[in-house]
């Protein structure tokens, strides 16, 4: 049997020029986002895991009585460690049946004088509604941070998201839009916020040669892979050796570093993200038409639900199409058969917290939180990658796949 050769990320991601990498030019990253953006202000972060501890710092020295954090029960392990490595309390939301966001119900039983903060979360450029974590917030006397990590351009009312909430955070990682391999953005609509913000980032992020070096290292590496020609070298390989493990933690990427680094982002990653951020625009707009074409031939197969933004008047990015499966069952049937096909599959996550043997330590007594409905969610839950190398003919295979797997599976 011939093994597939992966010319198609799992995202899609922009790629970068080689006129990216020259070492000269404008390093303010923070006001051309800014700008980009249209908000008053961003700080960068060397990721989106560190602006999420950043915020949660700046928010403990505000609140020192409170110690619980709201998240959905289906997210990026990255959280639960953000969370933890603050020395805070998880606390998980059940998801609700008909969409990608947090219950309702659930949410509203949660918060308490405890609650330091609620994190809604678009997940996979899906915009989740933040106006119903911000009243049970206000309700309580918490703050609402929103995790916008892969949703970098997306809009509410004409307006990007993370900036609903009290901190919004974007992540600048490999396969998010815009990249400097490693980096994160966070915006705050209040100005004293913003400062407090600042403080926080000055009083505990600093700059590491060590890491700066990697980082740019691996921006270079990204930059020279990241082409249909060399994907299955750095991509695909790794990806059906861990499949042949049934290692699908790894397989996904789930499998997260325990340490989390804090430094601040060097003056060429900057350039680079300059440089690369005035085709975001175009990008974006291509992936969007792209995906809306895609949906339209999604949406005529029986049994799949397709994800859509949950927010009124919201306008999504696309470096995925979600889709929810018939069963288990079936999701789990299309993953074995053609993960590893070169079609642009994938997950958007493998578990909920509580089901990672490695994460699930961090949680405590959040472990005992009823996420039911989200579990369900992630064992139903499949991506697939919106990237301009997915080819028509391979899209309306991978269509044909998904057709027969959700008809013929319990």
């Amino acid at each position: 049997m011939q093994v597939a050769r992966i010319k198609v990320p799992p995202t899609a991601g922009l790629r970068l020029l080689a006129s990216d990498l020259l070492p000269w030019g404008d390093a303010n990253l923070e006001d051309a986002l800014a700008q980009w953006l249209k908000v008053p202000a961003t700080q960068l972060e060397c990721s989106g895991t560190s602006a999420l501890v950043v915020a949660l710092r700046t928010l403990q020295k505000l609140a020192p009585a409170r110690n619980e954090v709201i998240v959905p029960a289906y997210t990026c392990p990255l959280v639960a460690m953000a969370i933890s490595q603050c020395g805070l309390q998880a606390r998980l939301c059940d998801l609700s049946p008909q969409a990608l966001d947090m219950d309702e119900q659930m949410l509203r039983s949660l918060c308490s004088e405890k609650t330091l903060a609620i994190v809604p979360t678009h997940l996979g450029g899906r915009v989740a509604d933040v106006r119903v974590a911000q009243h049970f917030a206000r309700m309580v006397g918490a703050y609402v941070i929103e995790d916008a990590a892969q949703a970098l351009g997306a809009r509410v009312n004409g307006e990007s998201v993370g900036m609903q909430g009290d901190i919004g955070l974007f992540s600048l990682a490999v396969g998010k839009g815009l990249t400097t391999f490693e980096g994160g953005v966070l915006v705050a609509r209040d100005p004293q916020l913003r400062s407090r913000l600042r403080v926080t980032h000055s009083r505990t992020v600093g700059f590491s040669l060590g890491w700066e070096l990697l980082r740019s290292a691996e921006l270079a590496g990204y930059a020279a892979v990241y082409r249909p020609a060399t994907l299955d070298w750095a991509y695909g390989a790794p990806l059906r050796k861990n499949l042949a493990a049934d290692d699908w933690i790894t397989a996904a990427g789930d499998d997260f570093d325990a340490f989390i680094p804090q430094h601040t982002l060097g003056a060429w990653r900057r350039r680079v993200g300059v440089r690369a951020l005035k085709r975001l625009t175009s990008h974006l707009a291509q992936a969007q038409a792209r995906a809306e074409n895609r949906i339209q031939t999604l949406a005529q197969i029986s049994g799949v639900e397709i994800v859509r933004d949950v927010a009124p008047n919201a306008q999504g990015t696309w470096p995925v199409i979600l889709l929810r499966m018939p069963s288990r069952v079936s999701r789990d049937a299309l993953m074995r058969a053609y993960w590893s096909s070169g079609l642009g599959l994938s997950l958007p996550f493998v578990n909920i917290l509580p089901d990672y043997v490695r994460y699930a330590p961090l949680l405590g007594r959040a472990v005992l939180d009823s996420v039911m409905i989200a579990r369900d969610w992630a064992q139903r839950l499949v991506a697939i990658s919106n990237s301009e190398w997915l080819t028509d003919v391979q899209f309306e295979r991978l269509c044909s796949h998904i057709a027969e797997t959700a008809t013929h599976a319990p």
